[in-house]
C-alpha cells in the first residue's frame, strides 16, 4: 500500500501501527543515538509491538552485525532479534553473491558486520590488495578505521578489482554531533583512484530488496530521519514512510525537499507510530493542520494560527511542496519556522 504523493503530508484516521504490519525502521538518529535511545523511541517501539505491528530495524551502518545490533537494541529496553535487523553490509554481500563465483576473495575495508555478511554468502574476506581479492568491499569503519585501509582498496581497485560499497551515508549522527559517515570514506577512494563503486544501502532497490526478502512486510512503512537514504529509499521502493525529526534533518530541509523526499507523514519522534495523522487540507488559497494556516505571500512562507508546533510544520509543508511542484522550494521559510519552537 503506497500513496507516493508529493504535495502535502496525508492524514491518517487510524494509528499508523494499525494502519501498516511492518515498521521498517533505521537506527541511527530515529531509535538511537551515539549509543543511548532517543527519547520516546523505546516506550513508543513496546506499545506498537504490544498491538501486533512487526518492528524491523533497517540500518545502512554496516560495521556491526545483527546480532550485535539486536543484543545493543535488547539492552535499551526494545527486545529484538538477530533476524529483526537488515543491514547494508548484508544488501551489498547479496549483490556482491549474485555476481562473484562462490569462495571469491573480497578486500574488506570496514568492520565485523562487513565480514560476516560476506561469510553468510560463500565470499572470503582478506586484509591486503596481495591476498588476489577479485573485489572491494566499503563500509563504515567507526573512528578508528586505519588510512592504510584506503590505500588497499586503492591497490586492489588500480589492479582489476570490482569496488562496492555498503552505502554512501557522507555522514553518521553520534552523541557529539554529526560525524563522517561511509559516504566520505567512499570518495577518498573514488578521488584516488577515478573509480565507480557500486553500491547497495538506502536508498537503492538491493537494500529495499533485502528488506522486504528478509522480512515479509506486506504493508511496510519505512521510519527514517533522513531524507536522501530514508524518505528517498521509500520511494524507489512504492512504500509510504514516516520521517521524525530526532535525527539529521530540520524542519527548513523538509519544506525545501523535492518530490522523492518528501515523506507521507511527518512527526516529532516515534510517538508518531501510536497515533494517526492530522489531514492537511487545502483552504482559502492556504493549507491548514490543526490550529495553523501557511500560505505563500510574494517570496515567502507565511504562518498564522496556534497550537502544536508540528502541525504548522505540516502545514508549510503542503503549501512549500504544493508551490514547488515537482521542484525545490525556494521561498523564504526561516521567519515561519522559528514561530513553531519545535
Amino acid at each position: 500500500m503506497s500513496h507516493q504523493h508529493t504535495f502535502r503530508p496525508l492524514g491518517s484516521s487510524v494509528a499508523l501501527s494499525e494502519a501498516y504490519d511492518t515498521a521498517l525502521l533505521d537506527l541511527d538518529g530515529v531509535v538511537y543515538a551515539g549509543g543511548h535511545a532517543i527519547v520516546h523511541a523505546v516506550e513508543s517501539l513496546g506499545s506498537a509491538r504490544a498491538g501486533g505491528m512487526h518492528l524491523a530495524y533497517v540500518t545502512n551502518n554496516a560495521l556491526r552485525t545483527p546480532d550485535a545490533v539486536a543484543e545493543h537494541l535488547t539492552e535499551l529496553g526494545v527486545p529484538a532479534e538477530p533476524a529483526d535487523v537488515i543491514t547494508s553490509a548484508q544488501a551489498v554481500a547479496r549483490l556482491m553473491a549474485d555476481q562473484l563465483p562462490s569462495g571469491a576473495r573480497v578486500l574488506v575495508v570496514g568492520g565485523e558486520g562487513l565480514r560476516v555478511a560476506l561469510r553468510e554468502r560463500g565470499l572470503v574476506p582478506v586484509e591486503s590488495a596481495d591476498d588476489g581479492p577479485v573485489a572491494v568491499a566499503q563500509g563504515f569503519g567507526g573512528p578508528d578505521l586505519a588510512w592504510g585501509r584506503f590505500a588497499e582498496a586503492a591497490y586492489a581497485i588500480s589492479r582489476g578489482a570490482e569496488w562496492f560499497a555498503s552505502n554512501t551515508d557522507l555522514t553518521i549522527p553520534g552523541a557529539r554531533g554529526i560525524a563522517p559517515g561511509n559516504g566520505a570514506a567512499v570518495e577518498v577512494v573514488r578521488i584516488a583512484t577515478g573509480a565507480e563503486p557500486q553500491v547497495a544501502g538506502k536508498p537503492l532497490p538491493p537494500m529495499h530488496r533485502e528488506t522486504v526478502l528478509r522480512t515479509g512486510a506486506e504493508r511496510p512503512l519505512v521510519v527514517g530521519d533522513r531524507l536522501d537514504t530514508d524518505i528517498e529509499g521509500a520511494f524507489n521502493g512504492g512504500v509510504d514512510s514516516l520521517l521524525v525529526l530526532t535525527g539529521v534533518t530540520d524542519a527548513a530541509q523538509l519544506i525545501a525537499a523535492r518530490p522523492e523526499h518528501r515523506p507521507t507523514y511527518v512527526d516529532r519522534d516515534l510517538r508518531g507510530l501510536l497515533t494517526g495523522q492530522p489531514e492537511v487540507s487545502e483552504e482559502g488559497g492556504g493549507f491548514r493542520c490543526g490550529g495553523w494556516t501557511a500560505a505563500v505571500r510574494g517570496d515567502a512562507l507565511v504562518l498564522d494560527g496556534e497550537g502544536d508546533g508540528i502541525d504548522g510544520l505540516r502545514a508549510l509543508c503542503g503549501a512549500a511542496w504544493t508551490h514547488a511542484g515537482q521542484g525545490v522550494c525556494g521561498l523564504d521559510a526561516d521567519k515561519a519556522v522559528a514561530s513553531l519552537a519545535l
